[in-house]
């Protein structure tokens, strides 16, 4: 193995944190421990993935691998024998998680809390499941048995089970501590019950770490608690700026519950680093943000089906991470990082070889540059213990149901209860649309499509299916199809603002100008000024060459939420297409002032910087933008003409050539603007890109 950078990593998950708040909070002086980590290391805003579940994010941030490789596809699964659900397992893990790779390496790593962690895996060391506090009695007497297989080794079931915190325990404290009005409200309130639940699961998790720590040496320790998230998704909506449905007695009242649940975070990541000791590296990150300004959903008036479907509109698509410690380089700038990069750079911190299977990469540019990194095509291949259950253990649920099925057909055995196969079928299509909703984030769309295409068959009324078969068919260029979907929606419900939408988009993409007019005229009359119509009704605009009207609708987008990233590239397009070359580089600026891992901002910025002339600067933008986004062709074809412009003949040459390869591959690139790179070519009488 290579020399480690660190000789104790800590890995500190906080489900749904956000910079915005963070930053809120440090303005405040409070949360000085994670203050103290910044200062001394690197932060920056971490890619998530979709869709934004916490169980498909976390595994993926255990394992470096996208869902549909790692096999955890929901929240649930079928029971072995189809009789119901349970929640999804670590026998249904199809690849080794960290603490696995770790094992099998020779270190001590534990493991607590974390989703999809039950049963504990045998690994050197310790893990405690994520139904830990599973089976709380009614009564504060009563015996509280862990639920079998919580803990390995087992040795440490009973200092574990001592260390959780009963909700019905929960002392009164510190439910002030969290809800300082705790007292005038009421014992009585069914949220103050809620809150000490969802904290006392927090503070068993705590103990359970801090069981394990004490255990002995270890080299890396992961700790994962999901309060920010559980509890933002009830108390977020009383957070100031007081939301329409919220009055004011109950901002009053439980407006300060999410930044002091921040706060108790802090203190518990204090409690975690002074057991580690100081000379550990740290590496706290969130799989999302969580949204708690203006962007906040208003679910309080949904029936149950459409709140479940609608519950991560709370999540934010950049969560937070911070590196910090030995090995870590205080003040350096990632490049844009992505949950999926946390596997391989904890691997390389602790020396271990990294897997080339792995999605995510090593984030070297913040760490020491001794850092030498080993590579293994897959950790998967590697006999040896690693940890892992009996291979006899480990199975995908949903063929242990279909077989199940099928006995049942042959009339082998009894037929499953109506209620427990209903919710088998529906884990099963809820699943399989996390999987194909995964396919299509990555740009598979051609392998997501068959497998949307066959859930709106089985149920042609649900909108999340003919909405994401849509996105499939406009990603593959294939318009004509694409507004087909969208027309099949409109016929059953004619008041469907979201299809009408993808109706004007994909008669716009396929040319169809009065089809797109006729259209988007009709849903804004529909939808007059919401915000959430108007990055598409600007892109159709864009397409019709109306750019005073596109830029109204991202206007509108951006008033809402001044750091929508997608309003500020629509008025950027909007300005360049207008020659406002100036206003264009500041809206993409501003775009990567939010975020500097966005190609489409990097690209144009290089194109309002080439027709001004400034060549050089332009060639630096769209190299950031290819190194983000190496397959970006309308990028490539802006890098071809930027370089022949500047004389570059051979890189000109080599971009013109990528880009064809990307075309034959199928890569859509059509322009929306007409100062694009082809007619900065004819401007400049150089070779069309």
């Amino acid at each position: 193995m290579p020399p480690r950078l660190a000789s104790r990593l800590l890995i500190v998950g906080w489900d749904a944190a956000d910079w915005i708040v963070i930053d809120q909070l440090f303005a405040q002086g409070r949360i000085p421990n994670l203050r103290r980590l910044v200062e001394r290391g690197a932060r920056c805003d971490l890619g998530t993935l979709e869709p934004k579940l916490s169980p498909l994010l976390w595994s993926s941030i255990a394992t470096g691998k996208t869902a549909d490789r790692h096999g955890i596809h929901n929240f649930v699964e079928p029971k072995p024998d189809g009789d119901g659900l349970r929640v999804s397992q670590s026998t249904s893990r199809r690849t080794k998680a960290l603490w696995n790779i770790l094992t099998q390496a020779g270190l001590r790593v534990n493991a607590v809390g974390w989703y999809a962690s039950h049963p504990a895996e045998p690994v050197r060391g310790v893990v405690v499941s994520n139904l830990l506090q599973e089976g709380e009695p009614a009564r504060a007497t009563d015996p509280w048995p862990l639920v079998p297989g919580a803990v390995h080794p087992a040795a440490l079931a009973e200092p574990v089970a001592a260390a959780r915190v009963r909700a019905r325990d929960f002392p009164r404290e510190l439910l002030r501590a969290l809800c300082p009005k705790a007292d005038a409200i009421g014992a009585s309130d069914a949220r103050l019950a809620t809150l000490a639940k969802l904290m006392a699961y927090a503070a068993s998790i705590e103990g359970a770490a801090h069981a394990a720590m004490s255990t002995g040496e270890w080299d890396a320790t992961m700790v994962f608690l999901d309060a920010i998230d559980t509890v933002g998704h009830h108390f977020m909506q009383y957070r100031a700026p007081r939301m329409s449905h919220v009055s004011s007695r109950e901002e009053k009242e439980f407006g300060e519950v999410m930044d002091r649940v921040y706060d108790w975070h802090d203190a518990a990541l204090g409690r975690l680093l002074e057991r580690a000791g100081p000379d550990t590296t740290v590496l706290l990150l969130s799989d999302h943000g969580f949204h708690s300004d203006a962007m906040r959903p208003n679910l309080k008036d949904l029936p149950p089906e459409r709140r479940m479907e609608l519950e991560s509109s709370w999540h934010r698509a950049f969560g937070v991470l911070v590196a910090s410690g030995p090995g870590v380089v205080k003040g350096a700038a990632f490049a844009p990082a992505t949950i999926l990069d946390l596997a391989p750079t904890a691997l390389a911190l602790l020396g271990v070889a990294v897997g080339e299977d792995m999605n995510g990469r090593v984030l070297a540019e913040v760490l020491d540059p001794a850092l030498e990194v080993a590579r293994i095509p897959s950790w998967d291949a590697v006999a040896g213990e690693a940890g892992e259950h009996p291979a006899d253990l480990r199975q995908d649920p949903f063929e242990a149901a279909d077989a199940i099925r099928q006995l049942v057909d042959l009339g082998y055995m009894a037929a499953l209860p109506e209620d427990a196969q209903a919710q088998v079928d529906l884990v099963r299509r809820e699943s399989r649309f996390n999987l194909a909703v995964s396919l299509m984030s990555r740009g598979r769309q051609g392998e997501a499509a068959p497998i949307f295409a066959a859930l709106l068959a089985e149920r042609p009324a649900e909108a999340r299916y003919a909405s994401c078969l849509w996105h499939c068919r406009s990603g593959l260029g294939e318009h004509g199809e694409a507004a087909e979907i969208a027309r099949g929606f409109l016929a059953r419900d004619g008041a469907h603002h979201e299809s009408r939408l993808m109706l004007a988009l994909s008669l716009a993409r396929a040319g169809d100008r009065a089809g797109a007019e006729a259209e988007s005229a009709r849903l804004e009359r529909e939808v007059g000024g919401r915000a959430e119509f108007g990055i598409g009704l600007a892109e159709v605009a864009m397409r019709l060459g109306k750019t005073a009207e596109a830029a109204r609708h991202a206007g509108r987008v951006k008033a809402r939420d001044p750091r929508n990233i997608a309003a500020h590239l629509a008025l950027a397009r909007a300005a360049l297409a207008e020659s406002r070359l100036e206003p264009a580089a500041e809206h993409a600026l501003d775009a990567l002032e939010i975020s500097q891992a966005i190609p489409e901002a990097h690209m144009l910025l290089a194109a309002a910087l080439a027709w001004h002339g400034d060549l050089v600067n332009a060639e630096a933008s769209i190299g950031f933008a290819l190194g983000f986004d190496a397959n970006a062709l309308e990028a490539r074809r802006w890098a071809a003409v930027i370089a022949d412009a500047r004389g570059d003949a051979a890189a000109a040459a080599a971009h013109r050539a990528r880009a064809a390869e990307l075309v034959a591959a199928g890569a859509t690139g059509e322009s929306t603007i007409p100062n694009d790179a082809a007619a900065f070519a004819r401007a400049r009488g150089i070779a069309a890109p």
